[in-house]
């Protein structure tokens, strides 16, 4: 078929065969698309026929026009036909790779558990708040002040020491990685009001070999109670009931006489363990007393009208006895096996 001199019909079908072998040849979406340019782009050999009708001749426009318009209309249904086709096999090939087997036994996933220590904690902190006391917390760094100063320990005192005592460098500013949880006690008697019933749990640090019984970061809950006409007949009684929760209704405490800067008079906290493993026995817990009137004022509270009592003991040594772990590397190296011994409730 014979056309005007400036576009004929065998150029046209050169350029239609040429763009339908390219969208055949693609063998993905993302091949098509990006033959689109080529194929019906403004650089392609049709963009290239429709911008030419325009210098063509009047009477030789129209039937130029229709050869490349029904030249455009072929490949624009063959590109459209190719990418649905390409469609359909590329989401059968996902269906496939996400088909699931009903009738193949299911996959039995490991249930996870929360570390011990936390569970540990969490549950010592359920028995205060259920006696109406609040849990307190405070930095881990802290001043010497309020690490030592305030809880009546001389300046000499053993536990100052570099043997004892992280240093935080520059060592003028005088800031240590806390050893104990008593800071938080300080801080809570400047910062409430009396009546004051905290407990205070958290991590401190000494400079402890990591051995079984020993490691350098470990965990305390401690307890304090300011408030008029507490005696060592309610830090008594308090020690009791946490000590019946702990280990059951057969555990009962005993009190001997010790020293700390920080109570007057102070004692030694042991739990007769009823489950103990061997037999029931007398474990040492921790440590506990009446507030010194010293610790009192230094916080700003007076020692004539109010009295306090304190304790605190660690909280994996509490772990270790009341759940018969032998080794303390078992806390500390993260095995998930251990973890899983106690689940999720303690």
């Amino acid at each position: 078929m014979s056309n005007s001199e400036g576009i004929s019909q065998a150029e046209v079908s050169k350029s239609v065969e040429t763009a339908l072998a390219e969208i055949s040849k693609a063998s993905s979406i993302a091949e098509l698309k990006k033959a689109k340019g080529s194929i019906l782009g403004d650089g392609s050999a049709l963009a290239g026929f429709s911008s030419r009708l325009g210098k063509l001749a009047a009477d030789q426009k129209a039937e130029a026009g229709k050869i490349v318009g029904s030249a455009r209309a072929k490949v624009t249904e063959a590109f459209e036909s190719r990418e649905s086709e390409l469609s359909a096999v590329e989401e059968a090939k996902l269906l496939e790779k996400e088909a699931i087997d009903v009738t193949a036994l299911g996959r039995i996933a490991r249930t996870g558990a929360r570390h011990p220590l936390s569970l540990l904690q969490e549950k010592i902190s359920d028995v205060f708040v259920g006696m109406g006391w609040e849990i307190a917390e405070g930095p881990e760094v802290e001043s010497e002040w309020f690490n030592f100063d305030a809880l009546n320990f001389d300046a000499d005192h053993p536990a100052r020491a570099m043997q004892d005592t992280f240093f935080v460098e520059p060592t003028q500013q005088k800031l240590v990685l806390r050893t104990h949880t008593s800071p938080v006690q300080v801080r809570s008697m400047l910062d409430r009001e009396v009546p004051i019933y905290v407990l205070c749990p958290g991590r401190v640090f000494r400079t402890d070999e990591l051995d079984a019984t020993h490691t350098p970061v470990f965990h305390q809950v401690e307890g304090l109670a300011i408030d008029k006409g507490l005696s060592m007949a309610n830090l008594r009684g308090t020690l009791e009931h946490f000590a019946r929760i702990m280990f059951g209704e057969e555990a009962k405490i005993r009190l001997r006489p010790s020293f700390f800067p920080f109570t007057e008079p102070s004692a030694e906290l042991d739990v007769w363990h009823p489950g103990a493993k061997g037999g029931a026995r007398w474990v040492e817990w921790g440590g506990c007393g009446m507030v010194n009137p010293n610790v009192l004022r230094a916080s700003g509270i007076d020692p004539e009208v109010y009295s306090g009592f304190a304790f605190g003991m660690g909280i994996e040594r509490t772990l270790m006895f009341r759940n018969e772990v032998s080794d303390m590397h078992d806390m500390v190296e993260g095995d998930v096996r251990f973890s899983a011994q106690f689940g999720m409730v303690l």
